[in-house]
Order: structure tokens, then sequence, then C-alpha cells
């Protein structure tokens, strides 16, 4: 177990009077370099700075990939939401009686990090935003909720399916949309953009069915002149979109103006049948 000087066998101490200074006792089973090759550290390291600049190369990628992809489809959410009370009367005005408006229908571009951005709804009227949209949506769905309670059929399931009717037409406009821009052979627009102009109708059928609350009569004035106005809204709209932020060629303007017929007809039976509450 032991030799006569209390240590463990195999640690051999050197003669009285030649004991080495302290910290520098031999070890019992003493080891060379790692796995016994001089070259290991370097090599590690080399291993090391290759992987994390290669790892860095491809997440660097990966993330400017996933950013680009979504700022072409979906934009930054926040921007649709930066709007104050002024920015939503005008737009309101511009929403239901386009004829009205005098301004230019092109929205207002900036140089943000080397590359031009469009101003948010704050600075520009013709800007789409989501606050109105939604806003509006919820206001529908209220206004459904009094038309039928007057009518004495207000229960939970005719709210339900007044909101998923509303829903549907939402998804339908959205959807009108996108095939008339994927129709001219132009270039991507970002999804909330699209959802922004489709849900714009709700604003119109508001009115319409507050009209309706009032004077029942009013609704067969009230529904066609909102759809008239929201048909030429989103004309104008798209027309900017195709020819302006688009860059689209002019060589097909017959069938686009065909299609942007296409899209204000279109607009008639939706809001009839948005507007049928209690049917």
């Amino acid at each position: 177990m032991y030799n006569n000087y209390g240590n463990p066998p195999g640690m051999q101490m050197p003669p009285t009077g030649q004991m080495p200074p302290a910290g520098q006792m031999p070890s019992a089973n003493p080891q060379p370099g790692q796995f016994g090759n001089p070259f290991y550290g370097a090599s590690s390291g080399l291993i090391r700075t290759g992987l994390g600049a290669y790892g860095e190369k491809f997440l660097g990628s990966s993330s400017e990939f996933m950013q680009s992809n979504i700022n072409r489809y979906f934009s930054n959410p926040q921007y649709y939401f930066h709007v104050n009370d002024q920015y939503v009367r005008n737009k309101l005005k511009v929403i239901l009686f386009p004829f009205l408006h005098r301004g230019h229908w092109t929205r207002i571009s900036e140089p943000v990090g080397g590359r031009l951005s469009y101003k948010p709804p704050i600075y520009d009227i013709n800007a789409p935003d989501l606050y109105i949209p939604f806003m509006a949506f919820g206001s529908f769905i209220i206004l459904a909720g009094f038309t039928l309670g007057f009518m004495g059929k207000f229960t939970p399931e005719a709210i339900n399916l007044q909101f998923s009717r509303g829903l549907i037409g939402w998804a339908l406009q959205i959807v009108i949309l996108k095939g008339l821009l994927y129709s001219m052979g132009g270039g991507e627009v970002p999804l909330l953009d699209l959802v922004a102009y489709g849900g714009y109708l709700f604003a119109g059928l508001s009115l319409a069915v507050v009209s309706r609350l009032l004077w029942a009569y009013s609704y067969y004035v009230m529904m066609p002149w909102m759809s008239l106005c929201m048909g030429v809204f989103l004309v104008r709209t798209m027309k900017r979109v195709l020819f302006t932020e688009m860059r689209s060629s002019e060589r097909h303007s017959t069938r686009q103006h065909y299609f942007l017929l296409f899209l204000a007809i279109a607009q008639f039976p939706l809001f009839f049948w948005l507007g049928n509450i209690g049917a």
C-alpha cells in the first residue's frame, strides 16, 4: 500500500536534500500531449474556426432568405397599424366617396437602408392599413347583431353564421384581388396589402347596415351605392398597383381593363350577399 515514506507505490522520492520546489511535484503517471499528437491543439482550432465560419455563413444566408421572403409576402405587421385619427377620417372619405378624392392615388416612397420603401399610413393616405378593416369588420358584426335583434332572429348561432359569412366574404375578396394581379403577370404583392384592400369593403357595408336600421328602404339605395364606391376605389387602387408599384407593361391594357371591370362588378353580388342579414 504505502512505502516507508508514506507515499503510494510507483512514486519515486528524490534523495534527501534534493526536494523539488512546491508546485513542481512529479505526478504518479505523467501523461504526454493529448493523444500523443503535438499538432492536436492547432488542428482542433482550425476545425472549430472553419465550422464556426461555415455555420455563421449558413445561418446568415438562411436568415436573409427568411427575412426577404417574409418582407416579400407578409411585410411588417406593425406598419399597417401606424395610423392616427386624421388618417382614419381621410381614408374613410377616400373609401366611401372615391369620386371626391382629388389627390393622387400613388404611394409615397422613401429611401430606407439603401432601398426604396413606402411611408406608413400615418404619412400617406394611399397606404394600406389593417386598423380600418378590423374595426369595420367588428362594427359590421355588432350591427348585424342589432339587425337580427330588431328582426326577432337574434341567436348565438345566427351571429356565428354572420361572422363566418363575413370571413368567407373577406377571403373571397382577397382571392379576387390575388387572381387579378396574377392574371396580369405582375410581381408579388405583400399578402397583408391584399388583406387590407379586401377588408375595406366592411366600411361601406357597415354604413349600409346603419342606414337599414334607420330606414329599411334605404337598404336598396345604400347597398348599390356602396358597392359602386368600393368598385371604383378598388379599380383605382389596383391600377396603381399594376402600373406604378409593379411596373407592369401596357401591352395587355385591354385585358387589364376587362379584369378591372370584372373586379368592380363583383362587388355588387358580394355586398348583397353579406348584407342580406337574417336570410
